[in-house]
Formats: structure tokens, sequence, C-alpha cells
């Protein structure tokens, strides 16, 4: 674990910086004694979080936003557990802006309407901007967000999103165009191990004080059974934790009984109220790629009965059509998207039929990832070639400048040419002979 140097905040005060922040100390603090591990545990600086090397490292966008103040309206996506609600708690202790946080669940336009008018406020009295923290904005209906809009746009405030679902659906194109989206990763088993142990060792906020231990192998086992989501592998080691026996050195040794009970105990509260979302929408995605129509209908109203978003299964089931059948049957790709429409229109629960007829449809159809390895492997190539220039016979040229340079020079009309096929070089010279598609 960190010194207690090193826990100290890396941020320099910052004047005002005290009144700005203590709105949201009080409004995201929580009883040290009784808050699940889980929250004890969660960092407090930018030196103390783990993962998201990609957004977070030395001379990242994120990270300079965050260390420079200089913040903009933005969406944290990501699944649950990585790490999108301690990120706004490191900017609300950071910003010398008035911030402000706010719960797409509990909250409506009135609510809305109120904070905007105490933001416009603020910043007519203090010259201060606010900034909005909006758990769970894809909670919030078009009108709600739309109400966010003049005042994103104004400055009135800055506002900062998290989302586990695709911002592109469950976000309004106006606002959206409004906000940089960081998409936040999985955690790694290795980087779940790593939060692990460090909630075994610290004595502050963790199980320090339970003299709690766990093997390396025992700690990869919870992080491979909680599925990146640090915050359920957090509660999950506690709830083992309290469930071993001291032994005469008032040592808690975790063993695998007392992992298995604590896993258990989780699952049945995820049974509740969301039935194990990720491991059930992989079963249902792995049982049509098998080809196993009786499992995807079974997974199907699993998900369902649960209360499961029907938009989220709608678009795995687009997503897939592609991925795992794509041009096997093309039709599929069509179900799947009337299915996606039709859910949109009616809703459940009479959209739990459209749902089933295209995922049994998806199952009973021949299988290829030929579009996906084609996709995946071109890309991989787009991203080494990124500076490859186009051939000049496939440039347009519009302007005499640009045909006296050779754009468009011996380019061959397709539609001249028998079978409407040439045997014109259509990639760049690099990649000449390359093949992504196999039939």
């Amino acid at each position: 674990m960190p010194s207690s140097k090193q826990n100290a905040s890396l941020f320099p005060d910052l004047p005002g910086m005290e009144e700005a922040a203590r709105p949201a100390r009080s409004a995201f603090a929580s009883d040290p004694q009784t808050a699940p591990l889980a929250e004890r545990m969660r960092p407090r600086t930018l030196t103390e979080f783990i993962g998201q090397t990609h957004l977070l490292s030395e001379g990242k966008l994120l990270r300079r936003l965050i260390e420079e103040d200089r913040l903009t309206s933005l969406v944290f996506w990501g699944p649950p557990g990585t790490g999108k609600t301690t990120l706004a708690r490191i900017i609300a202790e950071r910003t010398s802006a008035h911030f402000v946080p706010f719960s797409a669940v509990t909250s409506g336009i009135k609510e809305i309407r109120q904070v905007m008018s105490e933001a416009a406020d603020t910043r007519t009295r203090q010259g201060r901007r606010t900034v909005l923290f909006v758990d769970e904005i894809h909670r919030f209906n078009k009108a709600q967000q739309d109400a966010f809009l003049p005042y994103v746009e104004n400055g009135t405030i800055i506002l900062i999103g998290a989302t586990t679902e695709n911002p592109s659906f469950e976000i309004n194109s106006a606002l959206l165009s409004r906000l940089k989206v960081f998409v936040l990763k999985q955690l790694t088993e290795d980087e779940i191990v790593q939060i692990l142990a460090a909630g075994l060792a610290d004595t502050e906020r963790g199980l320090g004080k339970l003299n709690a231990d766990a093997s390396e192998d025992l700690l990869r086992q919870l992080a491979e059974s909680t599925g990146g989501d640090a915050r359920t592998a957090l509660n999950t080691l506690e709830l083992a934790a309290t469930s071993a026996k001291p032994d005469e050195h008032n040592q808690r040794r975790i063993s695998d009984e007392d992992l298995r009970e604590a896993l258990q105990r989780v699952a049945a509260l995820y049974d509740k109220t969301g039935e194990q979302h990720y491991n059930l929408i992989s079963a249902f995605i792995k049982s049509i790629r098998n080809s196993d129509a009786n499992a995807t209908v079974y997974w199907l109203a699993r998900m369902i009965e649960a209360g499961e978003d029907p938009m989220y299964i709608a678009r795995r089931i687009v997503h897939h059509a592609s991925e795992d059948i794509g041009l096997a049957d093309a039709q599929a790709l069509v179900v799947a998207v009337a299915a996606q429409q039709a859910t949109h229109l009616i809703g459940l629960p009479e959209a739990k039929y459209a749902l089933a007829e295209a995922a049994i449809y998806l199952a009973r159809a021949p299988k290829s990832n030929k579009i996906a390895l084609a996709y995946e492997t071109a890309a991989a190539d787009a991203r080494a070639t990124q500076a490859e220039p186009v051939p000049l016979h496939l440039r347009n040229a519009p302007t005499g400048l640009m045909k006296g340079l050779g754009y468009g020079k011996d380019y061959k009309y397709a539609h001249d040419y028998e079978d409407a096929k040439t045997d014109m070089v259509c990639l760049p010279e690099k990649l000449q002979g390359k093949r992504y598609y196999e039939e």
C-alpha cells in the first residue's frame, strides 16, 4: 500500500477549493463505520486509482483535464465497478468550480430546473461555473436531457455524466454532440487482485484491523468470479473475511469455503435485483453462438423476467447477428433490427415475443464469424497505416489543379466492364494483395 505521504492529495490547494469541495463531500459522504469495504476503499486521488491507464497515465488527456482543472462537459461510459463515480469524486476534490452530485434515479425535471437555476445564480453572483455530476445519466428521458442543453451550451454548467449504457443510444444527439465521451474498460484480473490486496492490507479503511489474509490464488479466483467489477469484488472479500473464523493468534485466513459462501450470498443479492446481469447476457449470447435455441430462449426469459432493459437485449441481438452469423444468413440482421425497432415501438410486455423470435432465428441460423474477422484484421492494418496515401486513381478531381496532379487518372468505371469488375487496385500500395474477407 502507498505510504501516508503518498496517500495525501496530489493536488495543491487552490483559492476557493475548500468551499467548492464541501458540498460534494457532504453529498458523497458515508459513515466509515458502516459503509461497505468498496466504499471505504474508494480511491481519493489519482495516485491511489488503479486501472484505466489508457485515460489516466501521465500526459493522457483526462488526467491533464483533472490535474489542471480544465474540465469540459463529458461522459464516463463503462461497466459497473470500473471507477466512474470515483473519478467524479476526485474531480470534486480538485475543481475550483461549484460541484453538485446528482442522481438520475431519484431526480426529475423539477430538480433539474432547480439546480440549473442555482448554477446560473452562482455564475452571476460569484463568476463560478457549476460542475454537475449526473450518475446513471442514461435513466433521464429526452425531455430531461434537453433541460441541460442550454446551460451546457452557454457554459453555466460543466456536465459530467456516468453511464453503463452506450451513450450513442441513451443520450440524445444534441446533448451528446457537446460532450466528450471517455470509455472506461473492464478492470483486468491483475488490477482486481491489486485492489483486493490493498483492501486486505489497509488498516485505516480496509480489513487490516480484522487481521484477514488470503492467498493470491484465492484473490485471483475472486477476481475471475466478479467479472472485472471492483465494487463487487471488494464487498465479496469483506463478506468472506467476516465469515472466516479467527485462529488462536486472532488471524482470519480466508478459505475456499469462505469465498464460496460469500460468492453465493452476493449472487443471491443479484438474483433479487439484476440476476447477474453480465453472467446472463453471456449465457444468452453463447447459446446463440452454439445454435442452442432452447437455451437461448431460456436465458432470454431469465433476463426479461428479472427486469433487464429490453433495449439492451435488442442491441446485443443486433450485434451478434453480424458477429456470429453475418453473410452466412444475411436475413439474420434484418430480423434482428426489426426486433429492435419493434421493442422500441411497443416495449414490454408485448416486445418479448419479437425478441424471442429474433433470438431463436439467430440460434437456428448458420454461423460465420468471417465479418468480424475481416473487420478486425482490416482495423489492425488501418491503425498501422494511418498515413498511407489514397491511390491517385481513386481520388476525385473537382478542380483543374487536382486533375493536373493526377487525381483520378487511370480510374476504371466498373460498369463499363464485363461483370462490372476491373483489375484496378483499390488498396494502398503497402497493402496490395492483402485479403480480409475469405469467401
